[in-house]
């Protein structure tokens, strides 16, 4: 295969850094601050250890203060101070485009997953992070295109994986019909060609289908995603119905992918609500892998035996992110990687 010299990097890209946003009094996380932030401070303590951080807050200094006594070096810790209305920097956060030996920091419009929730403040962190000198790259204002960063899978050979629940939701693109939207993308990300799910679908799910939600590119042409083998569960049809979909998929070469099966998590509950619990909601940063946990310990340990066979040469943490999928997401959803060269 003829060498890309423009391409969208899939996660396992060497690294620079991570964003997280940081959770506060101000956002909807106000009632149980500290369980979350205690959250996050583990996800960023795995973080540190291999690569750069870059916090973003309203008020940095206590972030500041809890990652100091939680012991992480914060040599590694960048700082930026800007409004938030809440922390789902994989969606709010700058998309990173790779052409040559220089880094694209693309900058999407984020509207709160189709409007259902306020973004004003959030819609404004990928430029800031880009223009106060945070990242290294050129900023390319891409803001006429409603796009998060959970919705996209890269394998960083020219292959997307999408949904077309999610991208073709009317509060988004309304004005594009599926081929407009698909040659924007081909376009936008020097793609050779883009996969499109049908099906999948969680309970309790506010972005119209993520595709991390639901299916991970990983190494060596393999893709994992969740299984549901309970025929009584709710979400048996549908996510039966994307793995057949999956088995239909193949890579450039013509072959099939290599499909792991991810165990759905057991119910989760609140307040009468069944929340979005999913171990594909995992983050590859250098070296390892991170996958939520939901103190599910057969099922916690099946993802993880999952993901080592996915990433056999990785490190593989779980994280116990029962706090995050209160607020509807997971550990994927409250991080953006960024290439080598873009968080000094």
């Amino acid at each position: 295969m003829d060498k890309m010299t423009t391409f969208l990097p899939a996660e396992w890209y060497e690294q620079s850094g991570v964003q997280l946003t940081w959770p506060h009094a101000g956002t909807d996380w106000k009632r149980m601050l500290t369980e979350v932030q205690e959250c996050f401070l583990k996800i960023a303590r795995y973080i540190a250890e291999r690569e750069n951080l870059l916090i973003v807050a309203p008020h940095i200094e206590e972030p500041r203060k809890q990652l100091q006594a939680a012991g992480l070096e914060m040599s590694r810790v960048r700082f930026l101070e800007c409004p938030t209305n809440d922390t789902w920097a994989r969606d709010h956060g700058v998309i990173s485009l790779i052409e040559e030996d220089k880094t694209h920091l693309l900058d999407f419009m984020f509207n709160g997953w189709g409007l259902k929730f306020p973004a004003d403040l959030d819609n404004l962190i990928a430029h800031e992070t880009s223009s106060s000198g945070s990242l290294q790259g050129k900023y390319i204002n891409k803001r006429s295109f409603v796009l998060e960063g959970g919705s996209i899978e890269s394998d960083g050979k020219g292959t997307l994986l999408t949904t077309q629940d999610c991208l073709l939701s009317p509060n988004r693109n309304a004005e594009m019909n599926k081929e407009e939207i698909e040659e924007y993308l081909i376009s936008t990300f020097h793609l050779k060609r883009i996969l499109w799910l049908r099906h999948g679908y969680l309970e309790g799910d506010d972005t119209d289908g993520h595709i991390d939600t639901l299916a991970r590119f990983c190494l060596n042409d393999t893709i994992t995603y969740v299984q549901c083998n309970d025929k009584r569960d709710e979400h048996y049809e549908e996510l039966y119905l994307m793995e057949q979909e999956l088995k239909t998929f193949k890579t450039t070469e013509g072959k099939a992918y290599r499909l792991l099966p991810l165990p759905l998590p057991s119910p989760i509950y609140m307040e009468g609500l069944r929340l979005p619990a999913t171990y594909a909601n995992f983050l590859v940063i250098n070296g390892a892998v991170l996958y939520p946990t939901y103190h599910q310990s057969d099922n916690d340990e099946k993802a993880r035996c999952v993901l080592q066979e996915a990433f056999p040469h990785y490190d593989i943490y779980g994280i116990d992110c029962r706090a995050l999928i209160k607020q509807h997401g997971s550990l994927h959803c409250v991080t953006m990687q960024f290439p080598k060269g873009v968080l000094l």
